[in-house]
């Protein structure tokens, strides 16, 4: 399994960004998906996730209210719409998915396949 993330950038605070994750390779089956993020001189921390029907989701607290995932028809891309940022959210945004498909907990090692990151900035 391959994932692509892409839609980071520079914003200013307030602003909004949509990132995007794309799996491919042996993608068979319902699987879940989530975010990850890490911020520089910090621990990758999780975001959010959802389930492969897209109706049950999962957040952090500090992003709840201002990032909404989402997942489209096909169920292979997950999106991470986030709004309101703020300057802390500056980080390396990741996308995975969970070795144990239908699991959307917040432990890292529980997550086998890894996307290569995109780079969201905040300024003030």
């Amino acid at each position: 399994v391959q994932l692509q993330a892409f839609g980071g950038g520079v914003v200013q605070a307030g602003g909004s960004l949509r990132l995007s994750c794309v799996a491919s390779g042996r993608t068979e089956g319902a699987y879940n998906m989530a975010w990850f993020r890490q911020a520089p001189g910090k621990e990758r921390e999780f975001v959010a996730s959802v389930t492969w029907s897209g109706s049950s989701t999962s957040y952090a607290d500090f992003v709840k209210g201002r990032f909404t995932i989402s997942r489209d028809k096909r169920g292979n891309t997950v999106h991470l719409q986030m709004d309101s940022l703020k300057p802390e959210d500056t980080a390396t945004y990741y996308c995975a998915i969970p070795g144990k498909r239908y699991y959307t907990g917040t432990v890292q090692s529980m997550y086998d396949y890894w996307g290569q990151g995109t780079l969201v900035t905040v300024s003030s």
